[in-house]
């Protein structure tokens, strides 16, 4: 404890003694630093859970007791999230998108922690998904968390939750650009900044700290391949058709199943838990490269000798032939979006990143076995898995850059750009026709919780209700004299009072700019009855809605007021003159 106070107060004396570039650069290499190691504890916790697993097994001799494994973790998941974060597991990058939009970039710090411990257990016992989600909420934490010990400013806030989660998915796949593109196109989407360079150096950081401490059959790499053919482009243009509507039915399924547990299934955690863990060990017992992140058997298929996958099958038990091979691997890549999504909404922790590429890999794979079986021509089928990978990759996370990079840095060369570029493209734009928005955040865009492209619609989330809620008010009874609102008006401030009845509720409310004429016109004043003076208006705001909604009255109404209910109870007013500057300051909070 100590040491960690006294290694603040030497950052301290540098930021004050360094320009704000060189801060931020400094900043960046150290959330880099710190995000890569997080990830090096993620990847290497879960390869030694599968060594001690596989030598605990060969000790117990029973060929199927790891299928009971996933569900092992998943409880385990469930208990821990449970009794040691108290139900707050932080996952998912959605809502690291959501802290962004909604809290300003300040993550809380159960999430620097959280999910380093819950997808690890899931993950290393054999659950169907992806650790790069949980490290990009990780990385991000540490990023925002620094931010906020060295007190730095809004835009810097962003930019350091930016370069965590860069550092940490550079990590993972010693890819540093692919780093860049993700926390360019997934975290910081709608989000202005100018800064690139410290984004790029805690993005390197991490990924130099990876290659140096981890060893290469952890890491995630590709160095079979083959030339591009130009006269494989149509084929690449089906690829990426098909890639497209593959991450649709990828999207869709994701949601039926998460919406059976979280809506249709009215069970508790722990039962929903075991429910989904026997039907994961159902899974891995007809197709066992479902079992865990499955990148050994992605590498299976590029190795030459792709029916090892059968191993263990009973597609396997009349013998092989490329047919059943064929069958099998297209019935895996379908099956995977459920056992990914069973793992997830069971209880599981993890992410979609890696059970895109998995699916990606095998339907490439898929693809050109098929297209080569039947004689019409010979295509390169380690090339087509890895340009899949990026095709799913690019229709389930929205992210085709991220997926023409990553492939690009993890075979060590640009060979396949093209095929590359054109299969991210065409499954981007088919995905994009049937779901307009990316399945993680799909939700969160419909109720306006995240940022989007649209720079001004981003200010205006930032703004909360509450914020520019009125609730000092003067009133006046509607049963009153005039001469009981004239005492009212000259001990007010305000240019609207409310009007109340005697049971304390809401009736409208009179502007000052209403009774002017009348305030000069003593003869009017005992002929003039408050209930004549009462403005109402069938506007009303819900102080839970949207700003956006909230606007959108101002608009219709052709009113600078508007009265605030929290649910039936009067609680204030809106005024657009608020909203409009509260829109200014936070403009100049995002360019400060």
């Amino acid at each position: 404890m100590k040491y960690l106070k006294h290694h603040q107060l030497v950052l301290r004396f540098v930021y004050q003694h360094l320009s704000r570039n060189q801060f931020l650069i400094l900043s960046g290499i150290l959330v880099g630093l710190s995000a890569g190691f997080a990830a090096i504890i993620l990847k290497y916790s879960v390869h030694k859970i599968h060594l001690l697993i596989g030598h605990q097994l060969e000790i117990f001799n029973y060929p199927y007791l790891n299928l009971f494994l996933p569900l092992v973790g998943i409880l385990i998941t469930v208990w821990v999230v449970t009794v040691f974060l108290k139900g707050k597991d932080g996952r998912g990058v959605s809502n690291i998108l959501q802290d962004i939009s909604q809290r300003s970039g300040v993550i809380p710090k159960y999430k620097m922690y959280a999910q380093l411990l819950t997808s690890a257990i899931t993950v290393g016992f054999g659950g169907s998904s992806g650790l790069e989600g949980p490290i990009a909420v990780t990385g991000g934490a540490i990023g925002s968390n620094f931010a906020r010990t060295y007190r730095l400013s809004y835009k810097e806030r962003i930019l350091l939750l930016g370069c965590g989660s860069a550092a940490g998915i550079a990590a993972v796949f010693n890819a540093p650009i692919t780093g860049v593109m993700f926390a360019v196109e997934v975290i910081l989407v709608g989000v202005v900044f100018s800064d690139f360079i410290p984004l790029i150096i805690a993005a390197v950081s991490g990924a130099l700290l990876s290659k140096i401490i981890l060893d290469d059959d952890i890491l995630f790499d590709f160095k079979n391949l083959q030339e591009f053919d130009h006269r494989n482009v149509p084929y690449y243009l089906l690829l990426g058709v098909f890639s497209g509507l593959v991450s649709v039915y990828y999207a869709r399924a994701t949601h039926k199943v998460e919406y059976f547990f979280t809506k249709k299934l009215k069970w508790n955690n722990y039962s929903k838990a075991l429910f989904g863990g026997l039907i994961i060990a159902l899974l891995c017992f007809v197709f066992p490269p479902l079992f865990g992140e499955g990148y050994g058997s992605v590498k299976l298929l590029a190795s030459g000798n792709p029916q090892n996958i059968l191993k263990g099958s009973f597609f396997n038990l009349n013998g092989y032939n490329d047919w059943m091979l064929i069958l099998f691997v297209g019935l895996i890549f379908l099956t995977k979006v459920f056992a990914t999504s069973i793992t997830l909404a069971s209880g599981g922790s993890g992410g979609n990143f890696a059970p895109a590429l998995f699916t990606g890999a095998f339907m490439g794979f898929f693809f050109s076995n098929l297209i080569n079986k039947l004689d019409f021509i010979n295509l390169p089928v380690n090339n087509f898995i890895l340009v899949g990978m990026c095709g799913i990759l690019s229709g389930v996370m929205y992210a085709p850059l991220t997926g023409i990079f990553l492939i690009a840095e993890v075979t060590g060369g640009y060979e396949l750009m093209i095929p590359l570029m054109i299969v991210a493209t065409v499954s981007f734009a088919i995905a994009k026709v049937f779901e307009p928005y990316a399945m993680d955040v799909k939700h969160l865009m419909a109720g306006k919780k995240i940022f989007t492209e649209d720079y001004d619609q981003n200010i205006l989330t930032m703004i909360k209700p509450h914020e520019i809620l009125n609730t000092e008010y003067d009133i006046i009874y509607e049963n009153n004299s005039f001469a009981d609102l004239l005492t009212v008006l000259k001990k007010s401030t305000k240019n609207i009072i409310v009007c109340k009845n005697e049971q304390e509720e809401y009736v409208g409310f009179i502007l000052f700019n209403q009774v002017r004429k009348l305030l000069f016109n003593p003869e009017m004043h005992q002929h003039t009855n408050i209930k004549e003076l009462i403005s109402t208006t069938t506007y009303r705001v819900e102080i839970h809605q949207s700003i956006d909604l909230i606007l959108n009255k101002f608009e219709e109404s052709d009113l600078w007021y508007l009265p605030a209910f929290d649910n039936d109870d009067f609680v204030g007013f809106i005024s657009k003159t608020q909203l409009l500057s509260a829109y200014r300051n936070k403009l100049k909070l995002t360019l400060s």
